[in-house]
């Protein structure tokens, strides 16, 4: 068991890694070479990030969701200060979420939306992504979401320095780096107060 965790929360984490590997066989959710080290590779990646979500009620979002890594992970670990929001544009992968979300009685949002045309304009103070996009690009995604002083916790493998460098010619952040836990080349990026560029800025107009 996970020491970050209760035995009751890691009861429910079990439920939703034998409902993953159940809907596995007909649904692709995550990579078939990472079933055999499922805990590690995606329940303790996820995990990971409590110790950097702020310790009061917040409204959290997490981007292109997939399977649930990592906000519905959290949002099984830490029902008693996360409202969760998962935005993922496959229905069936909604589906998905929404039976896990009931067989562990936990209440989540799901949007079955693309985060770039969502209908409605939603604001949150701490937004997640794992394996989604280019850091350029998902702070192009976060920006329009974010409420004031939010937080950006992203998990990255090995390239995240160049996702840093290519991400600086459009954005200005303030940029905290934290060791992953789970892959040694990978880190957990903590990005806030993104401003757009203001030579990008220029240089777009002009084209």
């Amino acid at each position: 068991m996970d020491k970050n965790v209760s035995r009751e929360t890691f009861e429910k984490l079990k439920v939703y890694q034998q409902t993953l590997e159940t809907w596995q066989k007909k649904l692709n959710l995550i990579s078939s070479s990472t079933l055999p080290h499922i805990w590690e590779r995606h329940f303790e990646d996820s995990l990971q990030l409590l110790p950097y979500l702020p310790l009061f009620r917040s409204n959290l979002v997490d981007l292109g969701s997939g399977a649930g890594f990592p906000g519905l992970v959290l949002a099984i670990t830490r029902p008693d200060f996360l409202n969760v929001t998962l935005i993922e544009s496959d229905l069936k992968k909604c589906v998905f979420l929404e039976n896990v979300s009931r067989e562990t009685n936990t209440p989540v949002t799901i949007l079955n939306e693309r985060i770039e045309t969502l209908k409605k304009p939603l604001k949150f103070n701490i937004i997640v992504a794992r394996g989604l996009a280019p850091l350029s690009l998902l702070i192009d995604y976060a920006v329009p979401l974010m409420d004031i002083n939010c937080v950006c916790l992203f998990l990255k493998g090995k390239e995240f320095e160049n996702e840093i460098e290519n991400s600086r010619k459009k954005w200005d952040f303030n940029l905290e780096l934290f060791p992953s836990l789970t892959d040694s080349r990978g880190r957990i990026l903590k990005i806030t107060h993104p401003k757009k560029v203001s030579s990008y800025d220029k240089n777009n107009s002009s084209c």
